[in-house]
């Protein structure tokens, strides 16, 4: 029976010390649970410093080239190509070892080292999440880089598309040179940028390092305040009890004279306390103010005035059509006219803005050629005469 149980992987379940199993279908945990059985040492993936991103892999993963399973091989790794095609590192040995090849898969020349372990179980996601990581590199310009907001959405917006290209296979040459020349026409502001974004890291971090001796710094005054309490107490119940022996006086007069000074010496250690905490928040934050002075970078802020159509300068037809000042014989709008008292009509309504909308509409497609039928023979005949005989 013991050696029944250690087969557990037979049946797709991941067998732990102890003997203990599970049925999960694949696994992601903190520990490695994959064991490369080549001698290279592959790349990419999700750099995880804290170590909680685990490489992905599933009890039923096969090779696509050898069709190696893990009911044959436990032992088998999957790893991921530049083109997205996994691949098992039995075959990956094999093929690449000599020098580049093509893919299996889709004939894309690959290298040894451009395979990477799997982090996510949807080969698209891994995708998208290394395309904008590459783009992000490139790409990182600011706010404050731009004269106004909306030269800066456009240019998030071109990023997408990039970005959308990239991931979806879509006229990849063409974008390839459009971050070509990106590059070379931005290479010192991206420079720039990366730089910044290390020293506002290296700030973050020391200001998370502030924030960390600043807790410790406040637990340690904590206990230490606890422990003189603690001493204070027993040093307090020693001294009554002394009196209560060797003293004549009432006991009850004894206890409550005790209780007086120990509740005064408590508001006078709190008060103490207090000032020792406010002490130590000013110090950190004195601190913490000198890092922000180090932060503060000067900015141009150029304000980003609201859009208003009705002050763009566009054609709006004025010269084609005049709205009569004695109005028109309009049976739809009879009634409104008639109305003085306002009932029928809504705040700010007239009439004549319906006829200028009328006639502006009219107008406006005078210049525009149809669609169809210029070319076409007048299968009516001469129109004249179907006229007539109307």
């Amino acid at each position: 029976m013991a050696t029944k149980s250690n087969y557990g992987w037979l049946q797709g379940r991941t067998v732990r010390k102890g003997g203990h199993a599970s049925s999960n279908s694949h696994t992601r945990s903190s520990t490695p649970q994959v064991q490369s059985t080549s001698t290279t040492i592959f790349g990419g993936g999700i750099k995880d410093p804290s170590g909680r991103t685990s490489e992905y892999f599933s009890m039923d993963d096969q090779c696509p080239v050898c069709k190696s399973d893990r009911y044959l091989n436990p032992k088998l790794r999957l790893l991921v190509s530049s083109c997205y095609h996994k691949m098992c590192e039995s075959c990956i040995d094999r093929l690449f070892t000599l020098g580049p090849a093509s893919c299996p898969n889709c004939d894309k020349i690959l290298r040894k080292l451009a395979f990477s372990p799997q982090t996510f179980e949807d080969l698209g996601v891994e995708k998208e999440v290394a395309v904008r990581r590459r783009i992000a590199k490139e790409f990182n310009k600011r706010l404050e880089d731009f004269d106004d907001l909306r030269s800066y959405n456009d240019y998030l917006e071109e990023v997408e598309d990039i970005a959308f290209n990239l991931i979806n296979n879509i006229d990849i040459p063409a974008t390839e040179e459009r971050i070509a020349a990106y590059k070379a026409a931005n290479a010192a502001l991206t420079s720039l940028n990366l730089q910044r974004e290390e020293a506002e890291a290296l700030a973050l971090k020391e200001q998370e390092d502030l924030e960390r001796r600043e807790r410790e710094a406040r637990a340690a005054q904590l206990a230490q305040q606890e422990q003189q309490e603690r001493e204070e107490r027993q040093r307090e119940e020693r001294e009554l009890i002394d009196k209560l022996e060797t003293s004549q006086k009432d006991a009850h007069k004894i206890v409550a004279k005790s209780r007086i000074a120990a509740a005064k010496r408590s508001s006078a250690r709190a008060a103490s306390s207090s000032a020792n905490s406010s002490l130590l928040g000013m110090s950190f934050g004195m601190d913490y103010a000198k890092l922000l002075k180090t932060r503060t970078t000067k900015v141009n802020n150029v304000p980003d005035e609201p859009h208003v159509p009705f002050l763009d300068d566009y054609y709006a037809y004025d010269d084609l059509y005049t709205v009569r000042a004695e109005g028109y014989d309009d049976i739809i709008s009879e009634a409104v006219r008639r109305d003085r008292e306002g009932i029928m009509r809504a705040g700010g309504y007239k009439v004549e803005e319906a006829w200028n909308r009328a006639l502006l509409t009219a107008v406006a497609g005078l210049d525009a050629a149809p669609l169809s039928g210029l070319d076409e023979p007048n299968s009516l005949g001469d129109v004249d005469v179907v006229m007539e005989s109307v």
